[in-house]
């Protein structure tokens, strides 16, 4: 799922997305081509961000990041509201199940160290944990931060329950907190939201947000974190992420649109889906394959629309 505990999903959302639970967030290496990671069957993932992740820039018209084309495996945010109630978004490349040697709840590791997300596989997507060394004159929250070596190395100069997060091309980003509490009941500061995506590594503090208004920072967008609420984290679309192009990421679209299933994008030819836009339910539609048959569906079924959240449609082919 995504953010929070996305090992399952409510089944509040439609089946709009195509992304899988344990797809979760990538790093963004290879993102802007998500149709050449290959997304085996994904067991119950997180759907947390992207991958979640919050880099959040606020803009109508945000700057999209070309950094390490980050590709977050959200447990169970990687797609649009459809297709979310088993709690899967976004897949790792190799399906998840990266071996976890720590607790990032717990940060049971020695002292000296903290328990870090990773990839132990060479893939762009993490999917593991690991003791990585504490740096010497560790980041706070806010503070600058690098990751080294890879984006998914596991090691960066943040403190413990800190994470460099929103990093850019040359790894340089900021420390953000990790959720704290438990999977069952986690807590983050006040405005933000417990993402757990890529089944379970990833547990990031990252702020909400509405699709439609797209009010994160500059850098990030706005996406489902699998459960019932919309978060801002840090876009790994590079040159790809338009309407129509694939994706297997829930962090892989442009402001403003999400990775849906095949079936909801007029000549989506990608079996992970494509992107697709958000809309609004109560404005006429202007959907941008409404001449093939998109509509502007809700988001969630009748009912089950959190306060607030009722207006909120994504562009699809009704089935």
């Amino acid at each position: 799922m995504l953010n929070y505990v996305r090992f399952t999903v409510i089944g509040a959302a439609l089946a709009l997305g195509a992304c899988k639970e344990d797809d979760g967030k990538g790093s963004g290496t290879n993102a802007t081509n998500p149709s050449t990671n290959p997304t085996n069957d994904a067991t119950e993932g997180d759907t947390s961000t992207g991958g979640g992740t919050s880099d959040g820039t606020t803009s109508t018209n945000p700057v999209t990041t070309t950094a390490p084309n980050p590709t977050t495996t959200e447990d169970s945010a990687t797609s649009v509201g459809p297709d979310t109630t088993d709690g899967s978004f976004i897949t790792p490349p190799d399906g998840g199940g990266g071996v976890k040697e720590c607790d990032v709840w717990t940060q049971d590791c020695p002292s000296g160290q903290k328990c870090m997300p990773w990839a132990d596989n060479g893939a762009s997507s993490w999917n593991a944990t690991k003791c990585s060394p504490i740096d010497a004159n560790p980041g706070k929250e806010g503070d600058p931060c690098t990751v080294e070596g890879s984006a998914v190395s596991g090691v960066d100069t943040c403190d413990i329950g800190l994470l460099c997060w929103y990093f850019d091309e040359n790894n340089n980003g900021s420390c953000i907190d990790m959720c704290k509490g438990t999977p069952d009941t986690p807590s983050c500061d006040m405005g933000q939201t417990c993402d757990v995506s890529n089944d379970g590594v990833l547990i990031l503090c990252l702020e909400t947000c509405d699709p439609l208004i797209q009010s994160c920072p500059a850098g990030q967008i706005c996406f489902f974190d699998g459960l019932d609420q919309f978060i801002c984290d840090f876009d790994a679309s590079g040159d790809m992420g338009a309407y129509g192009d694939p994706c297997a990421y829930i962090n892989v679209c442009d402001y403003g649109l999400y990775c849906a299933t095949p079936e909801s994008v007029p000549g989506c030819d990608n079996a992970d889906g494509c992107c697709s836009s958000y809309c609004n339910v109560q404005e006429p539609n202007t959907c941008p394959g409404m001449a093939d048959g998109q509509e502007c569906v809700p988001w969630y079924t009748e009912g089950m629309a959190p306060p607030g959240q009722e207006n909120i449609g994504a562009c699809a082919i009704p089935a």
